[in-house]
């Protein structure tokens, strides 16, 4: 409506402003894609940046751990634990009590063991004093009795032998009278050896056996007693105890670990180095490292030990660069100061001597 009372002048104009806007509207859509596209472009090179900068290998940190000398306190009693003396974060000095055992199987084996060793001794002491006199009396009585059937028996016969030669009596009869005069020779013979034996007591083959007899016993009772040695155990060495291992009440087997007590006074600190970076930390080398658990407090080391951690160890393959494969190496330090409040299981840092710092030394 508008259009039919516009004259033809203001509807070309119109017109106009229309086409006008159009292109207007059409710069500005061109100018927005411009700007997208730009961004999009500035977004993809930052991330490209980003990625190059993240793919750029860094300076590496070689870290460490501490740890320190550790003892576990172990028994030869199998039984019950029925007290611990101490627990687990006190410091102990070397023979304070630590735990107590009872075991009443032991306690019943010593007492057989001792009895044991009172029927051996009383054994041997037999064997040693030797044949009673009653059976020393009696058998000197026998010989005794034999000898005179030896003279009774030898007058008989020489009587026979004497009418035998002047044909009075048969050769029947002075053989019987000849043998009984030989059985009765061989009798004080048997009542002599017999006689003899029981003066001379037991043979030396007895007595040694009586005498190991009780000997063996001895052994077993002492080494009942030493198994009761453990019923308290004591601390081995001055040290805190990190780890208790059963409870009151428990059982526990021959040799068992019970305790671990660990010396807090001889530490050290233990790194895995490639074998690449061990110019920084040869043997016997004093070197600074940084300790964050104790407000990255520095302090010194000295190398005392280095060691190929083996095939099983972690290892960089580099032969794909024409190189060749980097081994792990077991680096240990020791602190050349005491560190107070270091700890086992404590990360340690390894400070990389700067060129300047090298310079200075130099």
């Amino acid at each position: 409506m508008e259009t039919e009372n516009m004259t033809p002048e203001e509807v070309l104009e119109q017109k106009a402003q229309k086409l006008a806007d159009q292109k207007t509207i059409v710069k500005k859509k061109e100018r927005l894609l411009l700007l997208a596209i730009a961004i999009f472009v500035l977004a993809v090179a930052g991330v490209a940046v980003a990625g190059i900068l993240a793919l750029k290998p860094g300076e590496e940190t070689i870290q460490g751990q501490a740890d320190c000398e550790t003892t576990r306190v172990s028994g030869k009693l199998p039984g019950r634990i029925v007290k611990f003396y101490v627990k687990e974060g006190d410091y102990v000095h070397k023979g304070d009590k630590l735990v107590s055992i009872y075991s009443s199987t032991v306690d019943a084996k010593l007492s057989q063991a001792r009895s044991m060793q009172g029927v051996a001794a009383s054994q041997s002491q037999k064997v040693d004093r030797g044949t009673r006199e009653e059976l020393k009396n009696s058998a000197y009585n026998v010989w005794q009795q034999a000898k005179a059937a030896e003279e009774i028996a030898q007058k008989t016969y020489q009587r026979m032998q004497s009418l035998y030669n002047q044909g009075v009596v048969s050769e029947q009869k002075r053989d019987e009278a000849k043998a009984a005069y030989d059985a009765a020779t061989a009798q004080v013979q048997a009542a002599k050896s017999q006689y003899d034996m029981a003066v001379n007591g037991a043979q030396r083959e007895d007595k040694t056996a009586a005498n190991s007899m009780e000997a063996a016993a001895r052994a077993q009772v002492r080494e009942v007693e030493s198994l009761l040695e453990d019923q308290v155990l004591v601390a081995p060495c001055d040290g805190e105890v990190s780890e208790i291992y059963p409870h009151e009440g428990e059982l526990v087997a021959m040799g068992t670990p019970i305790m671990t007590i660990s010396k807090l006074y001889d530490m050290w600190v233990s790194f895995s180095v490639r074998e690449d970076k061990l110019k920084d930390m040869p043997m016997n080398k004093e070197v600074t490292v940084t300790i964050p658990a104790l407000g990255n407090k520095k302090t010194r080391l000295q190398v005392y030990y280095i060691h190929d951690m083996g095939s099983y160890a972690v290892w960089q393959a580099t032969k794909a660069t024409g190189e060749y494969d980097s081994k792990t190496f077991e680096v240990k330090a020791r602190p050349v100061e005491l560190i107070e409040g270091l700890r086992p299981g404590m990360s340690v840092l390894f400070d990389k001597p700067t060129e300047k710092t090298a310079d200075k030394k130099k």
